[in-house]
């Protein structure tokens, strides 16, 4: 990487925390950004109101972050890739919250009709194969980036 993409890399994402009542250039492209993803269809006038709140939320649970409607490092990161930030890999033998983020995708997309108990074992494997395979993934089990990002486009 040479200094300067490595410099507009790091300036990409020192941008400013906006929230409801915010605005400026900044919400402009935030307003451009959730336009590109889908989900904003209103006027890029740089004002953070209730329809930019409802759609940073609505943006922000595709990517699996907090829904709280404000716009800090990770959901600026997540709004330029277009994908989740900050995912664990998960694998069998994982466990905890983000293990049940992703038994409840497979379960709302019908790969995974068992308990969602937080622990990632033989069943949650098969359904991640499962899942990886029907999109066009390497069906490794291994829930990482590129599983992450398609399980963030399927139905949750």
């Amino acid at each position: 990487m040479t200094a300067n993409t490595q410099t507009t890399t790091t300036a990409l994402f020192q941008k400013p925390i906006l929230k409801h009542g915010s605005s400026g250039a900044e919400v402009v492209e935030l307003q451009r950004l959730l336009a590109h993803w889908g989900y904003y269809y209103g006027l890029f006038d740089g004002i953070f109101n209730d329809i930019v709140e409802d759609a940073v939320k609505a943006y922000q649970h595709r990517v699996f972050l907090e829904e709280d409607g404000i716009v800090g490092s990770l959901t600026w990161k997540a709004l330029y890739t277009g994908a989740p930030v900050n995912m664990p890999v998960l694998r069998r033998g994982s466990s905890g919250d983000a293990v049940r983020t992703l038994q409840n995708v497979l379960y709302l997309n019908g790969y995974y009709p068992y308990i969602i108990d937080g622990i990632f074992g033989p069943l949650t494997e098969v359904a991640v194969r499962s899942f990886q395979t029907d999109s066009g993934l390497v069906p490794d089990g291994i829930v990482g980036p590129r599983t992450w990002h398609a399980l963030s486009k399927a139905y949750h």
